[in-house]
């Protein structure tokens, strides 16, 4: 299971919008359209990071690639 990080965007920290909580797995989600998918060419749609809630499991998605991770200690 992915470890869990902590996410800001420059020096603002990153909260869960449903549930308030701070604590993040990351994966990578590919965000298709239909026309690549239609001409076999999926692979070259845009990325973005998605941050799932440690807590409730809500997906937050960021195009913005000034989202920073900080893996927690302990």
């Amino acid at each position: 299971m992915a470890k869990p990080v902590h996410a800001a965007i420059g020096e603002k920290p990153i909260r869960c919008q449903v549930c308030d909580n701070d604590t993040f797995r990351e994966r990578e989600v590919k965000l298709n359209s239909t026309g690549m998918e239609f001409f076999n060419m999926a692979w070259a749609n845009e990325s973005a990071t998605g941050l799932i809630c440690w807590s409730c499991g809500y997906v937050h998605l960021f195009v913005n690639r000034d989202v920073r991770l900080y893996r927690i200690r302990g």
